[in-house]
């Protein structure tokens, strides 16, 4: 009798292994909405994209391009759009607004900013002060990160120089293909819109790299993170499975992205995001990653916690508690 009960338990144990082994995940039957910003943070998502139109990716995905982050908070906030790609301040604006409602999963771009003119007059960050400087990015990174950069050159942001904000980065580099000969404009752009300028404009020049500004003015240690992948709170909590499936092939999508340079601008230009020639010259300088875990919380800490020393707003007023990270398995 001893011997069967003990054999019974055995079986019984196994049962539950094997149960464990074979359990599916559990997915979402609707599609899941990703949206991304026409910029550097569709290119470490666009093979993800194809992939998707091909019905080969592991989830059913629907995703929405947007020209500029407020097309897509409000649909973020309410849930409509599941999973996104967006300036990493406005995460963290984002998850003090909802009161943790948004979470970070993934970085996927570091510094993509550069300062370029149609001229010979800026060498340092110095050199900005007296100057009108156009941009995009007005209450996200863009903004926070020059700002950032002029204040510690001395510089008054509000009375020392004119930032004229623009809503697309497209408007940044129209202005300067359409400026006249002997006009200078300065602007600063992200990539792969440099690398429009530069190529349609002779007299177009990266005049100075943003990140290593940054790293020269708060460390070595210190990176800007452009881009994050952030994830509404509820669906995070319902579909984990669907996050870790998702990261994964945002971690491949964003690998191609890197290796197969060729294909990846072949695919920017079918989904109308850059010209192929463009994109190819660019990809090479967008810095794209794809962080998770411990290394996306290092540099996602160490950032806003720059951006909160210099003005607590851009931050959304606090810096984000640990819940913010999610810590994807």
């Amino acid at each position: 009798m001893k011997r069967c009960i003990a054999l019974l338990l055995v079986l019984s144990l196994a049962a539950a292994v094997l149960a464990g082994c074979s359990k599916k995940p559990v997915l979402p039957e609707e599609d899941v909405k990703v949206a991304v910003l026409k910029g550097p943070t569709a290119i470490a998502m666009v093979n993800l994209m194809s992939k998707s139109d091909k019905g080969e990716a592991g989830l059913k995905y629907s995703f929405q391009i947007a020209g500029a982050a407020d097309e897509i908070t409000a649909d973020l906030i309410k849930g409509n759009i599941k999973i996104a790609a967006v300036p990493a301040n406005l995460a963290s604006v984002l998850y003090n607004k909802t009161e943790g409602g948004i979470k970070v999963a993934a970085i996927n771009n570091l510094g993509v900013l550069y300062i370029v003119e149609l001229g010979n007059e800026i060498n340092s960050v110095a050199d900005l002060k007296g100057k009108t400087i156009y941009s995009t990015g007005k209450g996200a990174t863009p903004e926070y990160t020059l700002r950032y950069l002029l204040t510690m050159a001395g510089i008054d942001p509000d009375n020392d120089v004119t930032i004229e904000f623009k809503s697309e980065a497209t408007e940044v580099a129209a202005l300067m293909s359409a400026a006249g000969e002997g006009e200078n404009v300065i602007a600063m752009l992200p990539q792969p819109y440099v690398t429009a300028v530069t190529t349609q404009n002779d007299r177009a020049r990266v005049a100075l790299d943003v990140n290593t500004e940054w790293n020269a003015l708060a460390g070595a240690d210190s990176a800007i993170v452009t881009g994050v992948i952030v994830v509404n709170k509820e669906f995070a909590e319902s579909y984990p499975d669907a996050v870790k499936v998702f990261i994964d092939e945002f971690k491949a999508s964003a690998d191609a992205a890197n290796s197969d340079i060729e294909g990846t601008a072949a695919l920017l230009e079918s989904y109308d995001i850059f010209k192929a020639a463009i994109a190819k010259k660019a990809i090479p300088f967008c810095n794209i990653v794809n962080y998770t875990g411990d290394e996306m919380k290092k540099n996602v800490e160490a950032y806003l916690k720059v951006l909160f020393d210099q003005n607590p707003a851009s931050v959304g007023g606090k810096l984000p508690a640990e819940d913010f990270y999610l810590s994807v398995k």
